[in-house]
């Protein structure tokens, strides 16, 4: 524990946005908590359980933020493929999802999910088995992303590849995971994914409370990650990673390693990435292939920009803020929605290339 309180330590000087962070999430989380369950629906201060798993989506798209911000706004690599480590993980937990279900599906086989049955299975396949007890679920949905995370970041850095060439790289495995989880074969439920999830450790997914909870646990997990990045970025390691980032031949001609820093950084960020999707499926309901799409991966990458990337804040609050726009706009301007989204990149890029947390230092400091 004595880490934790010297983050909060640090976290009060000035300059610091640990402990503001944290408080704002803790006092909106308990807001909107406690006005779904305790205040009548009829109020004006009743919030939603639509909102609140809409609310619980988004942060689990800012933790998704804060790992590609942890990785390009610090290291400088941009990776258009963090959305295969988040849809991973969110398969990781569709799978213990759909082993809940039982025989309650529509076939009623206890043991085979329904489009199994439907594909005329006979037996789970291996990498099934032990996917129905919970601990087993949450160690394979980080550790088969980390293990990703480490085999193609040591190919890469070990070989030097940088820059654009990396980020094409990242952007091919996510394309390539995508078309592989298309297939049936895969036993993973092809193009329609895994879905029509019944409860989570015994709790109802339907329920009010359940959502409630699933929504104050992603904000306590967002809460952990960002306390521990910034930990770790505050570091010796974390300034060696800025140095990486600024001037690596010179990292190197020090001494230093970059290739195991930016290794062991990446996987961190993929874990992030993958714990993300892991909360993400229950409150959304679904997880299919379309979430490899390197077009998400993308998008996340205008998350950042638009927030601010380096700052771990700023990300979290473009995805706030963009998820949010999307959502409105969406309903409105379905069609045009992708355009919007592209022109804000290109403005942010051109008149915000800090993002907004560049505009809220600026103010700041005048």
């Amino acid at each position: 524990m004595n880490w934790l309180t010297q983050v909060f330590s640090k976290g009060r000087k000035p300059g610091s946005s640990v402990l503001p962070f944290v408080l704002v999430l803790a006092v909106v989380t308990l807001f909107a908590a406690v006005s779904n369950l305790l205040i009548p629906v009829d109020s004006f201060f009743h919030v939603s359980t639509y909102t609140i798993t809409l609310l619980g989506k988004y942060l689990s798209y800012a933790m998704l933020a804060l790992a590609v911000d942890v990785i390009w706004g610090y290291c400088g690599i941009l990776s258009l493929g963090h959305g295969a480590f988040f849809a991973l993980g969110g398969y990781g937990m569709g799978m213990y999802l759909m082993r809940q279900i039982g025989d309650r599906g529509v076939y009623g086989n206890p043991e085979l999910p329904d489009f199994m049955v439907f594909l005329d299975w006979k037996e789970l396949p291996w990498y099934w088995l032990g996917m129905d007890l919970f601990p087993v679920t949450m160690l394979m949905a980080l550790f088969v992303p980390g293990l990703l995370a480490f085999v193609f970041g040591w190919l890469a850095f070990r070989s030097r590849v940088t820059g654009v060439y990396l980020s094409i790289m990242t952007q091919a495995l996510t394309y390539a995971l995508m078309l592989a989880f298309f297939r049936n074969e895969m036993g993973f439920g092809g193009n329609n994914g895994l879905t029509d999830f019944k409860d989570l450790l015994g709790f109802d997914l339907q329920a009010d409370t359940t959502r409630v909870g699933l929504f104050v646990t992603t904000a306590l997990l967002l809460a952990l990650v960002y306390v521990c990045s910034h930990y770790i970025l505050k570091s010796r390691y974390g300034k060696v990673i800025v140095a990486i980032r600024d001037g690596e031949p010179r990292v190197r001609f020090l001494g230093y390693r970059a290739d195991h820093y930016k290794v062991w950084l990446f996987v961190y960020s993929a874990l992030i990435a993958a714990l993300a999707g892991a909360m993400y499926v229950p409150q959304v309901g679904i997880i299919n292939p379309g979430e490899f799409s390197p077009l998400n991966s993308i998008e996340v990458v205008i998350w950042v920009a638009v927030g601010g990337r380096g700052t771990l804040y700023g990300a979290v609050a473009g995805a706030l803020l963009v998820n949010y726009a999307k959502t409105r706009f969406t309903a409105i301007m379905p069609d045009a929605w992708l355009f919007a989204l592209g022109a804000m990149f290109v403005l942010v890029t051109l008149y915000l290339p800090k993002g907004l947390a560049g505009v809220f230092k600026r103010e700041k400091h005048a």
